[in-house]
């Protein structure tokens, strides 16, 4: 018999996919029009994989059209959380943040609908960008840096660590020039850890599992290699743990779903086992991935989980 604390524990899945994808229906190459996207938001949020959800990913420029397609989605009821959002600022983030904080305002009361701009990402190039522009950000909005991952990515980590912000790595796209090499992947992964620098991916991981796949929804759309988000947190998960960039880069590239096992308080690949308590702690660090589906990448890991499990028993 397990002892109560076992009892009162998630399973190994609930804590690796708590809060894992951040919704970008907007974005390619879902691309859906901004009604779409806020009513699959908010039929996602209090569907039956409500947990796996993370935050509504919008353009600033884009803020004035949630407000007038989403009035009547927003919750107005005191009583109930507040949609979280996350922005994309472009260019000059001090140009954009007034109307962040505006929104914010705006959105206190249950009379207008409660939503929390929480969350902001942006671009940079360079570490003295990097201290720019967080110089910008007030300190109550959590800033993600997207950074390019050739180069001197450690510099860069670096510089997001002195600032006291996160990082973010491009892991697709619709085209096969926007995936990065796997060891581009891990080294951004490990120079995160060492920084103590957490982070988010975004593109390219609608699918649980490394393969081949269309890059877009359109019919005789070419496939390519993509990154499976499992294969991406997991490999952080193992970092995280202490194994090396060599092991990491192993699960990074794993294609056999008999070698991903996930049982109620542990998960195992191969030889290597990770523990519910260590999935938990990794998540601290490898926070979430955008993603322009929510179903897709939720709804082929239950089924995935439901074949591993059945065949390992």
């Amino acid at each position: 018999m397990r002892n109560p604390s076992e009892r009162d524990q998630p399973k190994a899945i609930d804590a690796l996919i708590n809060g894992l994808v951040d919704y970008a229906g907007l974005f390619p190459p879902a691309g859906e029009g901004m009604r779409t996207a806020l009513e699959n938001y908010s039929s996602y949020l209090y569907g039956d994989d409500r947990a796996a959800l993370g935050r509504f990913i919008v353009p600033v420029s884009r803020l004035g059209e949630l407000e007038q397609q989403g009035a009547d989605l927003l919750p107005r009821d005191s009583g109930k959380r507040p949609w979280a959002l996350s922005v994309l600022l472009p260019g000059d983030a001090a140009e954009s943040l007034a109307d962040v904080l505006d929104f914010n305002h705006r959105h206190l009361m249950p009379e207008s609908g409660r939503a929390v701009i929480d969350v902001v990402e942006l671009k940079a190039s360079a570490p003295a960008e990097i201290v720019h522009q967080s110089a910008t950000i007030p300190k109550s909005l959590t800033a993600y840096f997207e950074i390019p991952v050739s180069g001197d990515v450690g510099s860069m980590v670096d510089a997001i660590a002195g600032v006291g912000r996160c990082a973010k790595i491009r892991t697709g796209g619709v085209t096969p020039d926007a995936f990065p090499p796997p060891e581009s992947v891990i080294v951004f992964i490990a120079e995160c850890l060492r920084a103590r620098v957490r982070f988010k991916a975004t593109a390219g991981l609608h699918h649980p599992l490394k393969g081949e796949y269309r890059l877009t929804y359109e019919v005789g759309s070419p496939t390519w290699t993509m990154y499976g988000y499992l294969n991406v947190f997991l490999a952080a998960a193992f970092l995280h743990t202490g194994q090396s960039e060599e092991m990491a880069l192993q699960v990074l590239g794993e294609t056999d779903p008999a070698s991903f096992v996930f049982r109620d308080h542990s998960f195992a690949w191969r030889d290597l086992r990770l523990s519910t308590a260590q999935i938990r702690a990794a998540r601290e660090f490898a926070i979430s991935f955008g993603s322009c589906s929510f179903r897709e990448p939720i709804g082929e890991l239950a089924g995935l989980t439901r074949t591993t499990t059945n065949a390992n028993q």
